[in-house]
């Protein structure tokens, strides 16, 4: 049994949410004290995942241009970086924390990706 389960509609329905907590949540928690960084780098993301969200060839698309493919690599970059970032940067307490959860929150999202069926019944690895 192939334990994926997030479908692109179950991913479209999940990316605007997720952008709004990452611009408001690092302001609501206080983060930064570790490094000023640990507060800017989630307000970025989100914005930039707003934008993402927002061009990405999928049914919540606004201007679809982006191939849901590219949204999951972006995705899972993002994952990258907040597992890495708090590492790299030195960033304790909450802050450590709010990054290595959201950055294992996103990679295991994009893992639990489920390919999409082809029109002739194959499965995509997209």
């Amino acid at each position: 049994m192939d334990p994926r389960f997030v479908t692109k509609k179950i991913h479209a329905f999940l990316d605007y949410p997720v952008a709004l907590v990452l611009l408001a949540a690092p302001f609501l928690l206080g983060l930064g004290a570790s490094h000023p960084l640990a507060l800017w780098l989630s307000v970025v993301i989100g914005v930039a995942a707003l934008a993402l969200t927002l061009l990405t060839d999928h049914m919540l698309g606004v201007v679809r241009v982006l191939p849901y493919a590219v949204h999951l690599a972006v995705d899972a970059a993002v994952g990258v970086v907040f597992v890495s970032a708090p590492l790299l940067l030195g960033f304790e307490g909450l802050d450590l924390v709010y990054y290595l959860a959201n950055g294992a929150a996103v990679l295991t999202v994009v893992s639990l990706h489920k390919p999409e069926a082809a029109a002739h019944g194959r499965a995509l690895a997209a």
